[in-house]
């Protein structure tokens, strides 16, 4: 089934604001909208995003509709949420980020190389520092992941010979 076809999972999302009193509003609930579909097994929906840090409280942008690649932008944030089918293509990538995932269900393992991977399953977190891994659910349930990338600063020159940076 080709991606476009696919029906995307559904996530509520709620942001919240400030009334032109000052006053703690609820600006946004609604299921969130912005998903990618980078192949037939992996589903990536952006929940929001920043683009300085420390970033803005005030303002009325959504910052959950913004198109990003999978790198935050510069000096910012990018928090998806992820859902992996059973038996997605592990590919190996690596962004210049500090990335905070939670396993929010399912289990997924996560492969540093062709042989070495850790096996997330729900309740698990995650704290991946710029180093090249792969995403792989070998299980027969789909995974959900929480994912919150930090931009970073780039690995030193040389520290990882011949590899290529997502960015």
């Amino acid at each position: 089934m080709a991606g476009a076809e696919r029906t995307a999972p559904k996530f509520r999302r709620v942001v919240t604001g400030h009334g032109a009193d000052g006053k703690p509003t609820v600006w946004i609930d609604s299921e969130a909208t912005n998903h990618k579909f980078p192949n037939d097994k992996i589903t990536s929906t952006l929940m929001w995003s920043t683009d300085a840090s420390p970033t803005r409280i005030f303002g009325n942008e959504d910052e959950g509709a913004h198109i990003l690649g999978s790198a935050p932008p510069a000096n910012g944030s990018r928090f998806t949420m992820m859902e992996f089918q059973p038996g997605n293509e592990a590919t190996l990538h690596q962004t210049d980020t500090v990335d905070y995932v939670i396993c929010i269900s399912g289990e997924i393992d996560m492969f540093l190389d062709s042989s070495r991977f850790v096996t997330l399953r729900a309740g698990d977190v995650l704290i991946q520092r710029g180093t090249l891994h792969a995403w792989a659910n070998r299980s027969d349930k789909p995974c959900r992941l929480a994912v919150v990338l930090l931009d970073a600063l780039p690995k030193r020159e040389g520290s990882i010979s011949g590899l290529v940076s997502a960015r």
